[in-house]
């Protein structure tokens, strides 16, 4: 194994303070019955902690709108009982001496692996789920204004349990994502527009929002991606223009880390203008807006997170890749998956070079809470 020194190097921002660059990336887990989180998630969030992780991101908890999960068992974020689920989580890693912060989310208009239906209709830009694929109904403006609210609620609600930031889940075909995307903001109100400049409004009140519930010390956190769930090939800028365009509105709105989801973390975003190695979507992300960025994708293993959910297993690979675009600050921070849910370990590792002990994934793991 390459020396990963880089990979280990302090990291602050604003009031969030990292031992290393190593993130542990949100990863919906469904192990919250009724929705709230108990001992089992507070002890596996805890053992990554004590495992060396420098940031935790949680698994995807919902904000409070009707059928704002797609699965029974996601976490809420909001309630008595949640919270106090989430108070046991933070207080746990705390204790182990992490940071972790919670990933606010909405499903939007998307359906869970399992088939469940919420008991009230879906709700999405414009009452699609995929272009030309209707599912559930189109958010009035006064759905829109609860929806930023219950963002902003969530927000406080983790700075008061003494979580170290915050995350936005805007990615990857869900709620906000879908008012990102032409093939399912088909609107022609203010939400809408031909423009990803336009279409980007609902993130840009929701980071607003959250911003004036935090403060300005407490890190906001973005996650983003050009692909979704319902069309692996989606691009939301084609040109980095267009990127700019999508994602200096929301960092001029509050967004301190945009966090660049992308299947394999070594592919260039625009290789026409920089070639085969050049810059990833986190790196360009950065270049154009000059915010933070985490980067992830396929890290340390052979297969690609997606071909997990179809039970293919994966085999531990070499970080060197990930360290060449390290050394080269292409980005700030990397973040983990797979690999952490085979292994809490997996940072400890990775710091002693113990390639020998690192672990394969087998999609067995996504079953239970290691």
């Amino acid at each position: 194994m390459a020396s990963a020194d880089i990979l280990f190097r302090p990291f602050r921002l604003k009031s969030l303070e990292l031992a290393n660059r190593i993130v542990m990336a949100p990863m919906t887990r469904t192990f919250a019955p009724e929705g709230v989180p108990g001992g089992a998630n507070a002890a596996y969030y805890r053992r990554r902690a004590e495992g060396g992780v420098g940031l935790i991101l949680s698994e995807g908890t919902v904000i409070d709108r009707p059928a704002a999960r797609n699965e029974p068992a996601i976490p809420f974020f909001h309630g008595e009982a949640a919270l106090a689920g989430w108070q046991q989580v933070i207080d746990s890693v705390h204790a182990a001496g992490g940071k972790m912060g919670p990933q606010l989310w909405h499903t939007g208009s998307t359906s869970g692996q399992s088939g469940w239906e919420p008991e009230v209709a879906v709700e999405s830009p414009s009452g699609l789920l995929a272009p030309d694929k209707p599912r559930g109904e189109a958010m009035s403006e006064e759905d829109i204004a609860d929806t930023v609210a219950a963002f902003a609620r969530a927000a406080a609600d983790a700075k008061r349990l003494g979580f170290d930031t915050v995350e936005i889940h805007g990615a990857h075909g869900y709620l906000i994502d879908q008012f990102f995307w032409s093939g399912t903001n088909r609107r022609d109100d203010r939400y809408g527009g031909a423009t990803i400049r336009e279409r980007a409004r609902l993130a840009g009140e929701v980071v607003a929002a959250i911003r004036a519930a935090v403060g300005e010390d407490y890190p906001i956190i973005l996650r983003v991606s050009q692909w979704k769930q319902q069309d692996f090939g989606a691009r939301l800028a084609h040109t980095p223009d267009e990127m700019a365009d999508w994602l200096q509105p929301l960092v001029d709105a509050g967004v301190d880390v945009l966090h660049c989801s992308q299947r394999r973390f070594w592919e260039p975003e625009f290789p026409e203008l920089d070639g085969e190695q050049g810059l990833n979507f986190a790196g360009w992300a950065k270049k154009l807006t000059g915010a933070t960025t985490i980067s992830v994708g396929s890290v340390g293993l052979s297969g690609e997170f997606i071909a997990a959910f179809g039970g293919e297993a994966s085999r531990p690979e070499g970080l060197e890749r990930l360290i060449e675009r390290m050394e080269r600050d292409e980005f700030d921070l990397i973040a983990v998956g797979r690999a952490l849910i085979s292994d809490p370990q997996w940072v400890a590792k990775v710091r002693t070079g113990d390639s020998d002990g690192l672990k394969d994934f087998d999609a067995s793991a996504l079953r239970e809470l290691v």
